[in-house]
């Protein structure tokens, strides 16, 4: 009976996560027909899809598992330069930009995933604080990198270096990755669809992962670590998964992100972008997925609406914040939340008596 009712509830869930992004596709879809939606608006969509996915993403590490990352965009960083590299190496090869943006997005969510287990093997044998910091120290190790690598493609392949351009490219070559100044000129093939659909697959995986044996494994072991060792549980196995997971979207999200720039910098992966995408988590709810779809849409659009009033607009978009903090740490919420709980029972009751 209890089995059958987490089924019901992950169903529930799925359907309201899903139900929110396909109808803010078509709202959006129907705005941009019919030209009631501004250029800086609709030039955001891109953006808001990836930190959509970085903030379900995130979710599953800060929410579900329970342990604080501060080194998300570390991951997203991975996964962009590796979608750019792939990209630029297969424009002639796969000439279809959809086909060409989504196997870059699996090679970058396989370097992201890489990375996250070279770093979460050690990094998850920490604890609070610790764990807060290596996972930051991270991200920013990864900028560094990036900031002093060196990648080209000639007639001969790829050759990279770091620190300095130890390689001389052949006629026709082309610099990818070209140190502090990053990457310009890439072929901008992202879309509005293509973030869509990223959405979906991100949802439909996680959803089905956090209602599964193995979530729920997952959720023993954030709520009392001893007690899922106890069971057999192993601890260090779960943490890692969901770690690796995350990160992998992460990457997803990257690529996507950095398909839609002619110009990316490791400068747009810095601490402050891992800050945003916790805001995006708090704020819409710890372990509430679909809280972070809205939290991170709306505080993506937000700055963009309240141009109006530019003189307040950040006034206002940190009053919204500090009021979204102020009541999901409420007994109001609680409440709320107690009396929709109370209404779902009785109704279950009422049903079983029929």
């Amino acid at each position: 009976m209890k089995q059958s009712k987490n089924l019901l509830a992950g169903k529930r869930d799925t359907l309201i996560s899903f139900g929110i992004v396909i109808v803010a596709f078509i709202v959006v879809q129907i705005m941009i027909m019919t030209g009631n939606i501004s250029s800086s608006l609709k030039g955001q969509l891109v953006p808001i899809c990836a930190y959509i996915v970085m903030a379900v993403s995130l979710n599953l590490t800060v929410g579900i598992l329970g342990e604080l990352s501060l080194g998300h965009a570390g991951f997203m960083s991975v996964g962009a330069f590796a979608g750019i590299v792939a990209t630029t190496s297969l424009a002639e090869t796969i000439p279809a930009a959809p086909l060409r943006l989504a196997i870059a997005m699996v090679i970058g969510a396989v370097c992201a995933a890489i990375a996250g287990v070279i770093v979460g093997v050690p990094v998850l044998r920490l604890k609070g604080d610790y764990l807060a910091i290596v996972t930051l120290a991270f991200g920013e190790i990864i900028k560094n990198i990036v900031g002093v690598l060196y990648i080209g493609r000639d007639s001969s392949g790829l050759h990279f270096s770091l620190i300095e351009q130890k390689f001389e490219l052949a006629e026709g070559g082309k610099m990818i990755i070209n140190g502090p100044m990053g990457v310009s000129g890439v072929t901008k093939i992202s879309s509005f669809t293509a973030g869509f659909v990223l959405i979906l697959i991100t949802l439909f995986i996680i959803l089905n992962l956090v209602h599964s044996r193995t979530g729920r494994a997952i959720m023993s072991v954030r709520d009392n670590k001893i007690a899922a060792e106890s069971i057999g549980i192993s601890v260090t196995r779960y943490k890692l998964l969901a770690f690796v997971i995350s990160a992998a979207f992460a990457g997803m999200a990257g690529t996507l992100y950095a398909m839609n720039f002619s110009t990316v910098t490791a400068a747009k992966f810095d601490f402050n972008t891992s800050i945003l995408i916790l805001v995006f988590v708090v704020l819409g709810g710890l372990g509430n997925i679909w809280g972070s779809i809205i939290a991170a849409a709306l505080l993506t659009v937000l700055p963009e609406l309240l141009r109006a009033v530019n003189d307040y607009r950040m006034l206002i978009y940190a009053i919204l914040l500090i009021v979204m903090m102020i009541f999901n740490n409420s007994g109001v919420k609680e409440r709320l939340m107690e009396k929709r709980a109370a209404r779902r029972a009785a109704k279950q009751v009422s049903k079983e008596g029929l």
